[in-house]
């Protein structure tokens, strides 16, 4: 009887043993499978997603980059300025050289020679008189000698701006003649002296090479240039 009761217990506590193992068995083939199930979804969606970045490399983009869009642009622009700058300071150059041969040549000599040996450059007007050979050098005297050739009277608006008598050559050089830019009264001088220093003044003239000069500062004297007679 005690042997009957020992195999029945071993039977039972063999049973529950089997159950056991049984339901971790079943616990594990479960976890397997539901990670199985979760790997094939992974691979799936990876897959998918390789699928996808395949297809859409092989498609031309639809947009450009803003960068470069900006690039191109800015080459574009500068491309399309520059030859409009050259342009535009080419002519600037063509008007600056044209500019001076708008005046006459008689024009350019007076400001020319006023530039070079005007005693005052300060001067806010540029009266011009032509003087005839014959005329005499002094007109407030009868003894005065005359003039031998065609003279050339500039002299500003004050008498403070001093005064340049002279007469062209007609190959760049002058003829300067040292005329004072006042005379004394015949009262105030000996008999004959203002005949002998008239004639010293005509026969002691300064040849003189006139320079060019700054084309901008002989157009601003041309302006200011006033034809007496």
């Amino acid at each position: 009887m005690k042997n009957l009761t020992n195999i029945l217990y071993l039977n039972v506590a063999l049973f529950m043993l089997v159950g056991c193992t049984g339901n971790k068995i079943e616990e594990a083939t479960t976890n397997s499978s539901e990670k199985g199930s979760i790997l094939e979804s992974i691979e799936d969606d990876t897959t998918k997603k390789d699928e996808s970045l395949s297809t859409s490399g092989s498609e031309e983009p639809d947009t450009v980059d803003a960068n470069d869009a900006s690039s191109e642009k800015t080459v574009n622009e500068v491309s399309d300025s520059t030859p409009s700058e050259n342009s535009d300071s080419k002519v600037e150059n063509k008007e600056e050289k044209e500019t001076l041969s708008q005046y006459s040549s008689e024009q350019i000599e007076y400001a020319r020679v006023w530039l070079q040996l005007g005693p005052n450059q300060e001067i806010d007007e540029l009266n011009v008189r032509r003087i005839p050979a014959g005329e005499p050098v002094n007109i407030y005297d009868e003894t005065s000698a005359n003039y031998p050739s065609d003279v050339v009277t500039l002299e500003g608006s004050r008498s403070v701006d001093g005064s340049v008598t002279y007469s062209g050559n007609g190959d760049g050089t002058i003829n300067v003649y040292n005329v004072p830019s006042h005379w004394a009264s015949p009262a105030q001088v000996e008999e004959n002296f203002m005949k002998d220093y008239t004639e010293d003044i005509i026969n002691n003239t300064k040849l003189v090479y006139v320079d060019p000069g700054d084309n901008e500062k002989i157009i601003e004297l041309i302006k200011m240039i006033n034809i007496k007679y």
